[in-house]
């Protein structure tokens, strides 16, 4: 299946707010705009707006079921 294009979307955000995404974003290795999508991404998981992908499973764990 092939991956849905990602968009570029234009953001206004306080200046504090910036600040600590992208201290929080240094903190875990990640570029800021990929720790945005990442708390988005979660707080939508938590909220069930999201819609899950199936578990990924290996070859392995399939050969134990």
């Amino acid at each position: 299946m092939a991956r849905k294009a990602k968009k570029a979307y234009p953001l206004r955000i306080h200046a504090d707010i910036l600040d600590a995404m992208k201290r929080w974003s240094d903190d875990e290795l990640r570029s800021l705009n990929g720790q945005i999508e990442f708390v988005l991404r979660d707080q939508l998981r938590r909220a069930g707006r999201l819609k899950e992908k199936p578990p990924h499973t290996t070859q392995t764990e399939r050969q134990k079921k």
